[in-house]
């Protein structure tokens, strides 16, 4: 009689070990540069409250607006240490907790034309690390 090899031999699960090493060291760096992303999104997201209290005054008054006429008020966040609008409207983020090498602030520029604000937005990190938002 017969006895038949039941489970996986050393070289196939050394195969199958190699292959995950391998799936898992391409994975990881994207994988960090997706939280690092996410975090400053969340940033840019909190700016969306300055962008309507810059538009809006600037609606009201006709000039760009500093943080004081404006009437914006940064609320606390994980990832966004402070947004601020300095004179002529421009916010400024800064991203908390933030390796220096991944960048620290978002900007983001009113302009105007013919009645429409647009918004330029810039960021001082990496090109890996700017949310989608941004992009373009």
């Amino acid at each position: 009689m017969k006895k038949y090899q039941q489970g996986f031999t050393l070289i196939e699960l050394m195969i199958v070990i190699a292959i995950l090493g391998i799936l898992i060291a391409i994975a990881l760096p994207a994988y960090q540069d997706y939280t690092v992303r996410t975090k400053n999104t969340e940033c840019l997201n909190i700016m969306a409250g300055a962008k309507l209290a810059v538009a809006e005054t600037y609606q009201s008054i006709g000039t760009m607006p500093t943080q004081a006429e404006a009437g914006y008020d940064f609320g606390t966040s994980n990832y966004c240490a402070d947004v601020a609008i300095a004179t002529p409207g421009v916010i400024t983020a800064t991203i908390a907790n933030n390796d220096p090498a991944t960048g620290s602030i978002i900007t983001l520029s009113p302009v105007t034309s013919a009645g429409n604000m647009d918004w330029v937005c810039s960021y001082d990190g990496s090109d890996a690390h700017i949310p989608s938002e941004c992009r373009g």
